[in-house]
């Protein structure tokens, strides 16, 4: 792909130029990501160990939400990191293609993962009778391929969108990574048109799925009152933890992109809430009230623990 403009690199501005700042950032961000990654890739590794968690579609989906959250955590932490380390923070034209991609193709894949967990659930609870008969593997796994191939078109379409903006005047970007609007900020035409692009594209699939959502969650809690006491407090707790993602996820998502076009201050703090602060609190919102997970989590524990001890 080539680039229709003179500038060849980016400079960003990342949240602070306070050297003393910087390295608390550093730190921050490094506790965060490890934090971050340590606790997604020990769902992943929990749930794959778990004879009696496999068998269900919803840790098999949720095997993937935690796998993408550590992956797009990374796309973004990593860079932040070295760049609050360093005076003069650049990206070039290429790698800033290439993390737009990574953030779009996962963020794309994962609203279609939180999009099926809630079909799931929807059918665990109002048609419990056929729900073997609907939740086939094969389904599941379709479910995926369709989460994949979504993400990447999606964020194909940005990537060709960007690469026909022309660059040609200050290639400053005040925020911490790239992605559509701060480049529109730069770009050397009216980008009235491209904004509404933005709004149309990626604002709009936000909006429209998350209202989906919540209607289907909604519908749930009001099947619920046919059932018994127990089973309402189990399901509750069940799509209380996936109303709590699904929340955490779009809100930001719908704040950077379905806006009007115009410049906020607080984009910076949307962008870490949803790039490390959401892929954080995911697994301890998951596992905080799921009995089997934690179960799981302990007898995973217990492994590892007999393991270093036989070293």
């Amino acid at each position: 792909m080539q680039n229709q403009s003179t500038v060849t690199e980016f400079v960003l501005l990342g949240l602070s130029q306070n050297p003393k700042l910087q390295e608390v950032i550093f730190v921050v961000f490094l506790f965060v990501y490890i934090s971050t990654i340590g606790g997604n890739m020990f769902i992943v590794v929990t749930i794959l160990c778990s004879p009696a968690l496999r068998g269900y579609p919803m840790y098999f989906f949720l095997t993937f939400l935690s796998f993408l959250d550590a992956c797009f955590s990374s796309v973004i932490a990593p860079k932040a990191m070295v760049d609050a380390m360093v005076e003069r923070k650049t990206i070039s034209f290429k790698g800033c293609m290439i993390q737009i991609f990574a953030i779009h193709f996962l963020a794309g894949a994962e609203v279609i993962v939180l999009t099926a967990m809630a079909y799931d659930r929807y059918v665990a609870i109002c048609k419990p009778l056929h729900y073997s008969t609907i939740m086939t593997w094969r389904l599941c796994a379709t479910l995926m391929g369709v989460a994949w191939t979504g993400g990447f078109l999606h964020s194909i379409v940005q990537v060709l969108f960007v690469c026909q903006l022309p660059f040609c005047g200050s290639n400053v970007i005040d925020h911490i990574m790239c992605d559509l609007h701060p480049l529109l900020n730069i770009v050397c035409t009216d980008t009235h048109v491209f904004r509404l692009f933005v709004i149309a594209n990626s604002g709009s699939i936000c909006t429209i799925i998350f209202s989906l959502l919540l209607v289907s969650y909604g519908v749930i809690l009001f099947s619920l009152r046919t059932h018994s006491s127990e089973g309402r407090r189990k399901a509750f707790s069940t799509c209380g933890s996936h109303m709590a993602v699904v929340v955490l996820f779009f809100v930001p998502c719908i704040f950077m992109y379905a806006r009007p076009p115009s410049a906020f201050s607080s984009d910076k703090i949307m962008a870490i809430f949803c790039s490390m602060l959401t892929p954080l609190l995911n697994p301890l919102i998951y596992t905080l009230r799921n009995k089997d997970m934690k179960n799981a989590m302990r007898k995973v524990l217990k492994k590892l623990v007999m393991f270093s001890d036989d070293k």
